[in-house]
């Protein structure tokens, strides 16, 4: 069966004393042995959250990582960079990252490829606009973006690695893909990786993330495709994430 994981992703929001708060409210509502539970904090602050969370169930995740291993590439964070700061998970691929900064499925593949050479779990993120949606292209999109990765690191790879499935459509909008929109492309990228390894299909968490709250979580997580979700808005505040966390 299928470790659940539930991920916060704090994205640009805000300041040392928030994230210390939030993390120390998070971290008092969970259980000893509770699992699979991550939060996503901006870079600077890393290294202040782990302070927190070391020896809790906890664990921690950056939202971006490097394309190169090291060298001139000034305001990047490296991969050994986020493992030296005590990551568990980097975020690849984000829409955001995709469509404001110009990150290309080659690039994503890239940094996949850099976290998982310094130990850290890529989360990979896939999805497509509803342009895309609106057009039929929904499962095209997905293979592109998922073949880039296969196709640079070897489908052995994501035995490692989660992936997020997010709607851009439904990325801060309010809006979210119904439970069987959210369940059928979930289902095709488990099929999609059963067809190079059945193995790894079984194996690999599929969150979803799109304006998941409290009160669609619970339907979205039966879902038998759906291992949790990557959690964006919702997750600023700790009664909403860990509410979340509990519709497991």
């Amino acid at each position: 069966m299928r470790q659940s994981l539930v991920m916060g992703n704090w994205k640009m929001n805000g300041s040392r004393a928030e994230s210390l708060a939030l993390a120390q409210s998070i971290v008092a509502g969970l259980e000893s042995g509770d699992q699979g539970v991550a939060v996503c904090v901006p870079f600077v602050y890393l290294s202040d959250v782990r302070s927190v969370i070391e020896s809790t169930p906890l664990a921690l995740g950056a939202q971006n990582v490097a394309d190169q291993e090291k060298g001139a590439y000034t305001g990047e964070v490296s991969a050994a960079m986020l493992k030296d700061c005590g990551c568990t998970y980097a975020l690849v691929g984000h829409s955001e990252r995709r469509s404001y900064y110009g990150d290309s499925d080659q690039s994503v593949a890239a940094r996949f490829c850099q976290a998982q050479k310094q130990g850290i779990i890529p989360v990979l993120c896939v999805g497509e606009t509803l342009e895309e949606r609106e057009q039929d292209k929904t499962f095209a999109v997905i293979d592109k973006q998922l073949d880039a990765v296969i196709d640079m690191a070897g489908i052995d790879a994501l035995a490692n690695s989660v992936i997020a499935y997010e709607p851009v459509w439904a990325i801060g909008t309010g809006k979210t893909a119904s439970d069987d929109q959210a369940q059928e492309v979930h289902k095709y990228i488990r099929q999609r990786i059963a067809e190079k390894s059945q193995e790894i299909a079984d194996k690999i968490q599929i969150l979803y993330g799109g304006s998941v709250k409290p009160d669609n979580a619970k339907a979205l997580f039966a879902m038998p495709d759906i291992d949790g979700g990557l959690i964006g808005g919702a997750s600023l505040d700790a009664d909403s994430f860990l509410s979340i966390y509990r519709s497991i």
